[in-house]
């Protein structure tokens, strides 16, 4: 005997106060949970890259905590005019020694990979790391036994291993290290590895118009 319409609609009601939904029912709220997760998903995807985007796009995002100079952690300098990408040809001018900002290499010898130099860089070559909000860390140290006390320093400053370039530089005074940043440079008597990690941790990946780890 043919099953009325009411009948049905009684019995419908009843399963889905029971729990017992028909199958092609909880296939329906199945498939919406699906979709919204899928929404949420996509949603934080695009996020991401929005905020990848918007940090400069490079290779690593920032690791400093500050985004401008930290009054106490070096000494605030302007930023060169003309920053630009210069044949590896030229020689270019620096408004301090050793360079925080200014033209730079661009080419197989710029930017240097994070790493201790003993034989020294290039101003130009490094002046590119420093635009990629790398630390550049620049010494003249005659005495060995304070080059390896600069290498032990470095050695236990983990944001050295991605983000710093240490070298040999005879154009500062005999005996002094100084560590720049863009914008910002530190200089010291000897090796004070207290002073350098401090510097790392405010600047390193922070300062630089680019966020890419060497």
């Amino acid at each position: 005997m043919p099953i009325s319409r009411r009948r049905r609609g009684r019995a419908a009601t009843q399963a889905a106060r029971s729990g017992n939904l028909p199958t092609s029912t909880k296939r329906k709220k199945t498939n919406k949970l699906y979709l919204a997760a899928s929404v949420v998903i996509a949603t934080l995807v695009i996020a991401s890259f929005a905020f990848a985007s918007f940090s400069g796009g490079g290779r690593g995002g920032g690791s400093g905590s500050a985004d401008a100079y930290v009054e106490g952690v070096g000494v605030q300098h302007d930023i060169m005019s003309s920053n630009i990408h210069v044949p590896e040809t030229d020689l270019a001018v620096y408004s301090t020694t050793p360079p925080t900002s200014g033209d730079h290499w661009q080419g197989s010898h710029s930017p240097e990979t994070c790493g201790f130099y003993e034989n020294g860089l290039n101003d130009e070559s490094i002046t590119h790391n420093l635009e990629h909000s790398n630390i550049i860390v620049s010494y003249n140290l005659p005495d060995e036994a304070q080059v390896d006390q600069l290498k032990s320093a470095i050695d236990d400053i983990g944001l050295a291993r991605i983000w710093g370039v240490i070298r040999s530089y005879d154009e500062i005074p005999e005996g002094q290290v100084a560590v720049a940043a863009w914008g910002v440079l530190d200089t010291m008597e000897g090796v004070d590895g207290r002073r350098l990690k401090t510097f790392f941790e405010t600047y390193a990946g922070a300062l630089g118009p680019e966020f890419i780890t060497c």
